[in-house]
């Protein structure tokens, strides 16, 4: 089990667990360090944010020189804002014509370190002080580490063993692979065996970490637990095309050597296990404000 919080996204594209930065930028990452690299890529993913259009047709390349436009174009937006424009001169010591992207990266990567670090949670009072849970939150966390097998992949410091396992949520949107669909880890490694495969999530916070999956497609808890260990609750075939299902279908077949295979669990285990995971909250010392 890894010791440091070192692997990010759903499918590991940024990875330093080997002590070297592994990203998309090849050797020519602009940190080494991986929040930091992390960072600099959703503001040049495909299809997210570099949009489909005729403007942004010269910046879908996926090489660091059209990365390094965006970067720039971004860069100039940002220091017209006068407010980002003082914050930056002030947290780097430089001048606004010597701020570079990486500055803004370096800044995004220093706000999730301080604003989401783990702090103590009711779980952490109950296993370590004097702290209490009630009757249902204790359930859930003896079928949490018992019958449901979650601890097998959520362990450790952050609840993730930060590997990369099989579980078949549905897809939405487009999917990294187009067509609906997304093959997880596969899209980093290109090894057959990665397909359908994504990061276990840490659990810290997540009954406030709505919606779920790599995609986004469940948007309750206990609908995200039960898809864990029994897919078909949540599978709906007439709005999935012959291509997402057959490739659902190729999903359930990775996910049946998953350890959880063969798990059952009623809806009051789920409201339990539901209980147990809402131990885990705290609240960051600036919240995020939730906005249209």
């Amino acid at each position: 089990m890894r010791v440091g919080f070192d692997v990010f996204f759903w499918d590991g594209k940024v990875d330093k667990s080997s002590g070297t930065v592994v990203s998309q930028f090849g050797d020519l990452n602009p940190s080494d360090d991986p929040l930091v690299v992390a960072a600099h890529l959703p503001p040049v993913e495909i299809g997210e944010m570099v949009t489909d259009s005729k403007d942004n047709e010269p910046l879908k390349t996926e090489n660091v020189s059209t990365a390094a436009a965006v970067y720039d174009q971004l860069l100039d937006r940002l220091l017209k804002d006068d407010e980002i424009n003082s914050a930056l001169v002030a947290a780097t010591g430089k001048s606004a014509n010597e701020i570079e992207f990486l500055d803004v990266a370096s800044a995004i990567a220093a706000f999730i370190r301080d604003n989401f670090k783990l702090q103590s949670t009711r779980f952490h009072d109950f296993v370590f002080a004097d702290g209490k849970m009630s009757e249902r939150e204790n359930a859930g966390g003896l079928i949490f580490y018992g019958k449901a097998r979650c601890s097998t992949c959520h362990n450790g410091a952050y609840f993730s063993d930060l590997e990369f396992h099989a579980v078949p949520f549905p897809q939405s949107g487009f999917g990294k692979n187009g067509f609906g669909v997304d093959y997880g880890r596969f899209n980093v490694t290109l090894n057959p065996d990665d397909r359908y495969r994504f990061r276990t999530p840490p659990l810290f916070n997540v009954s406030k970490t709505a919606p779920y999956s790599h995609s986004g497609s469940i948007m309750k808890l206990g609908d995200a637990i039960r898809v864990h260990v029994d897919p078909f609750a949540v599978y709906d075939p007439s709005r999935m095309s012959a291509v997402q299902r057959a490739e659902y279908y190729q999903a359930l077949k990775v996910w049946s050597d998953e350890p959880l295979v063969g798990v059952t669990l009623d809806d009051a285990e789920i409201d339990a296990l539901t209980a147990f995971l809402r131990t885990l909250e705290f609240d960051s010392a600036s919240p995020v404000q939730v906005s249209d």
